[in-house]
C-alpha cells in the first residue's frame, strides 16, 4: 500500500504510526498539498491527506477511514487499544478528542498561513482556540487512568493524542502551551522517545 502525504501533517502520521504498529508494510510518499499539488491530484483529484493507494489500485482518504479499512482488511487479526469494553469505549472518546483537537489546531494553522492578515476573522480564531481548549482539557482530565495509552502496542488514542500534542506544540505554542496540560505533555515527550514515533517523526 501508498501512503501519500507530509508528515507535518497529523492524520497523515496517525496513519503512518498506526499501519507500522500493526505491523503492515507501506510505502510512504511525502508529497504536500500545496508545493506538490499537481503530482497530488495525478493520484487523488480530491488532493486530501492523506491519501493511500491499496495494492489493487483503490485510492482511499481520510485517516480514520483508511485506518478502519486497514485493521479489517490488512492487520491480520491484530488490533490496538483495550479489548475491555469500559476502556475500549474510554479510548474510542480520548481519539475522538485527540482528533478534535488535531482539527482545531489546522484551522487556525490555515487561518493563520493561508488567508491575508486584513481578512482574518478574528471572533472564529477565538471559537477555535475555545474549542481546542476545552479539547485538551477534556483529554487531560480523563487520562490519568489510561495506562494502555502507550501500549505496548500503543492505542488509537494514545497515537492520536502524541500526534495531536506535538503537533499543538509545533504549531500553535502562542495559542495554547502543552505545559498547560501535564499528563498530555508527559504522554506526549514518553512517545516521542520511542523508536515507533522517531521511525515517523513531525517534520
Amino acid at each position: 500500500m501508498r501512503l501519500i502525504g507530509m508528515l507535518d501533517s497529523p492524520y497523515v502520521r496517525r496513519t503512518a504510526l498506526t499501519l507500522a504498529a500493526l505491523d503492515i508494510p507501506f510505502v510512504h510518499e511525502p508529497l504536500s498539498v500545496f508545493r506538490h499539488y499537481d503530482a497530488f491530484a495525478a493520484i487523488n483529484p480530491v488532493v486530501k491527506a492523506p491519501t493511500a493507494v491499496t495494492d489493487d489500485g483503490v485510492v482511499l482518504l481520510d485517516s480514520t477511514l483508511i485506518i478502519d479499512y486497514a485493521l479489517k482488511a490488512l492487520a491480520g487479526g491484530k488490533a490496538l487499544g483495550p479489548v475491555d469494553p469500559g476502556f475500549a469505549v474510554l479510548d474510542v472518546r480520548l481519539t475522538g478528542l485527540g482528533l478534535a483537537a488535531c482539527e482545531k489546531a489546522v484551522q487556525i494553522v490555515y487561518e493563520r498561513q493561508l488567508r491575508p492578515v486584513e481578512k482574518r476573522h478574528q471572533p472564529w480564531l477565538d471559537r477555535v482556540a475555545g474549542q481546542l481548549r476545552a479539547a485538551l482539557s477534556a483529554i487531560e482530565a480523563e487520562i490519568g487512568g489510561a495506562g494502555w495509552l502507550l501500549g505496548p502496542p500503543p492505542s488509537e488514542a494514545g497515537i492520536t493524542l502524541v500526534v495531536a500534542g506535538t503537533f499543538i506544540a509545533a504549531l500553535v505554542p502562542d495559542v495554547v502551551s502543552l505545559a498547560d496540560y501535564p499528563r498530555l505533555a508527559a504522554l506526549t515527550a514518553a512517545a516521542e522517545k520511542t523508536e515507533l514515533f522517531r521511525a515517523w517523526p513531525h517534520e
